[in-house]
């Protein structure tokens, strides 16, 4: 019984375990955009965000994607420090949809610093660089 509960709790594991595909770290100052182009079949969309405002621990966050504009208030503690934005509408591939997870990662010297991963099993968009910014890769 002890086995069985063991595989179990393994299996489960693994069913909700994401690995990201690309790992990307960006610094920002105040107000500054960073932007992502994403590809997929045919359509091309735009993905950006900024900071406005740093005060008692908790970052406000501005983004823009597919025509929505959304705004967050992320932490450097456990919870709220990052937020996902689905990249394809559900359809036949509900389970398995590709997304961007921005994750606040430290402020120093008035610049917030984030991790933007892509999370894609099936590879199925193309993450291209918005801006003139070099990319930084992920020190994991």
């Amino acid at each position: 019984m002890r086995a069985f509960l063991l595989f179990f709790l393994l299996f489960i594991s693994k069913i909700n375990a994401y690995d990201y595909k690309k790992c990307y770290e960006v610094e920002l100052k105040k107000d500054e955009k960073k932007s992502f182009i994403i590809k997929y079949e045919d359509k091309t969309k735009d993905f950006n965000f900024r900071w406005t405002l740093y005060k008692n621990g908790g970052l406000v966050v501005h983004r823009y994607f597919n025509r929505y504009v959304a705004q967050h208030m992320l932490y450097l503690r456990e919870k709220n420090r990052s937020f996902k934005v689905e990249l394809i509408s559900r359809g036949q591939n509900y389970y398995d949809l590709p997304f961007l997870m921005v994750k606040f990662k430290e402020f120093r010297e008035k610049r917030a610093v984030f991790k933007v991963m892509l999370f894609d099993a099936k590879e199925q968009v193309v993450l291209e660089n918005g801006d003139k910014k070099e990319w930084v890769k992920c020190k994991e």
